[in-house]
């Protein structure tokens, strides 16, 4: 009878410093890049010691930063910020990660709690361990792949994801103060937010800090080859404010050196980054086809606290006046995409966003050269219905014809539903601009011949005025862009 392998019951964890609190945005922001150093730097040094054949002692553990608020008065802030103060007094507190990449951000959330509250913030260790796997480096990452046969499971060593801290239960409005009454600061979990940005790096194969706080994203891949010609043209030009485009395989061109790495393997999501120095740049994603891809996308893209993103795509259209090529300006939709039925529910309501609803239409409006009535002519603002079945039209029509006709559905397709509801579940801002492509109901199907006329035509329009919204978008402040309407009752004061 072979004996067990006997179970690590030795907790070795580093030695951290106390609490402490701060008034300074940019003080608490550097005590947390240090709590986390140590976590981090404790953590790959066990396991590289490990790697290398070293028995390990024990059972090795470290923890997230946490940064807490506690208010003993309700404050007057202004009641146009929908952000950046909590709602009563209390304790409210959040995990934090990757403070490197979050830097500006967490000064940002920071300052604007010390100013509308009063108090100082507290900056300390939390009780929630850090997965081995979120605290690898690159080089050590691809080492734990390569562990001995004999080794022992790395979760008898080292703490893995814990499923219970990666839900999205204050994103969903669920979450409940714990036994102390302590309730959340920020949306994300850092365990959350570590899941998700490994996830975006698998799904783009382009690292987290490349994107940028304006999202756009696409159906069909001859978007991403316009938005790189359109890059590599505005990198060239110093008055543009752009300053790198990054391809997926983290492939920097720059003024000086203005090419891209072609030959790298496409991931599931190719993704492009239109970069500027603060980040106000442009991110294009190629969701591909379909619900879930676009849910999988905005699922983890959230993390990064976007001020924007809007779906571009292609769709078809229901009315008979429509013409190939119009515009659709979605201010509704009809949400039979079921992929977010468990986490929004029907009943609610996904509103249009006045702010990103007027940039798409001025933007249309100055690319085409069109204005007033003569603007309805090419671009119609409706209802939109997202489908989970790709070949809809080969079902009996009575029935969904129905149901788009009494909805007042102008056109139909795949993910803007989905985009939009994850945007308003959230709370960031969302939009949809789609280009009619075919028009099944009416007989003009999709066939390859008109396919490929219409791509070389009108592509280039479409992306251009997604990028001209988008770029107005960034010239708006934030607290006018983040809107009320996406925040509820008892909200987190972060962004």
């Amino acid at each position: 009878m072979h004996s067990k392998t006997p179970i690590l019951t030795n907790l070795i964890i580093p030695e951290t410093p106390k609490a402490e609190t701060f008034t300074s945005a940019a003080q608490a922001v550097e005590a947390i890049e240090r709590l986390y150093t140590i976590a981090t730097d404790f953590l790959c040094a066990q396991f590289a010691e490990y790697h290398a054949g070293t028995p390990p002692k024990g059972h090795y553990r470290a923890y997230y930063p946490q940064l807490s608020i506690t208010t003993s008065t309700y404050t007057q802030v202004d009641s146009r910020l929908s952000f950046g103060h909590v709602g009563e007094p209390g304790t409210y507190t959040t995990t934090l990660t990757r403070p490197k990449l979050f830097g500006n951000y967490l000064r940002q959330q920071i300052e604007l709690l010390l100013e509308n509250h009063g108090v100082p913030v507290t900056v300390s260790v939390s009780d929630v361990p850090i997965p081995l796997h979120f605290a690898l480096t690159e080089e050590l990452r691809l080492a734990e792949g390569q562990v001995r046969a004999d080794a022992r499971p790395l979760r008898d060593i080292f703490d893995v994801p814990d499923l219970k801290t990666t839900n999205d239960d204050i994103a969903n409005g669920d979450a409940e103060p714990d036994a102390d009454g302590i309730r959340p600061l920020a949306t994300f979990t850092a365990q959350r937010i570590d899941y998700s940005l490994a996830r975006l790096a698998h799904y783009t194969a382009t690292d987290p800090e490349h994107f940028q706080n304006h999202i756009l994203f696409t159906n069909y891949g001859f978007y991403m080859d316009e938005f790189v010609t359109f890059g590599m043209q505005a990198i060239q030009d110093p008055e543009s404010g752009y300053t790198e485009f990054v391809a997926s395989g983290n492939s920097v061109a720059t003024a000086d050196n203005p090419h891209v790495d072609s030959a790298f393997r496409q991931p599931q999501m190719p993704t492009y980054h239109l970069k500027r120095e603060d980040g106000s740049g442009i991110t294009l994603v190629n969701i591909g086809v379909g619900p879930s891809n676009a849910k999988t996308a905005t699922d983890h893209i959230a993390v990064l606290r976007p001020h924007a993103w809007v779906m571009l795509g292609h769709c078809a259209g229901l009315r008979n006046s429509q013409s190939l090529g119009d515009y659709v300006l979605a201010h509704a939709y009809v949400r039979e995409d079921s992929v977010l039925d468990n986490d929004l529910p029907l009943w609610v309501p996904v509103p249009a966003l006045a702010e990103i609803q007027i940039a798409l239409e001025q933007a249309v409006a100055d690319v085409t050269e069109l204005e007033g009535y003569a603007l309805k002519r090419v671009m119609r603002t409706g209802t939109v219905a997202s489908v989970d079945n790709r070949n809809w039209e080969l079902r009996e029509q009575s029935g969904p014809v129905q149901r788009l006709s009494q909805s007042r559905a102008i056109a139909l397709d795949m993910e803007s539903a989905t985009i939009a509801a994850n945007g308003f579940r959230f709370r960031v801002p969302y939009g949809t601009l789609l280009c009619v492509s075919d028009k099944p109901l009416h007989g003009e199907l999709k066939l390859p011949g008109m396919a490929s006329e219409f791509y070389r035509t009108q592509v280039t329009r479409h992306l251009l005025i997604g990028i001209r919204a988008m770029e107005s978008l960034r010239d708006m402040p934030l607290e006018r862009l983040h809107s009320r309407k996406l925040r509820s009752f008892d909200e987190t004061a972060f962004l």
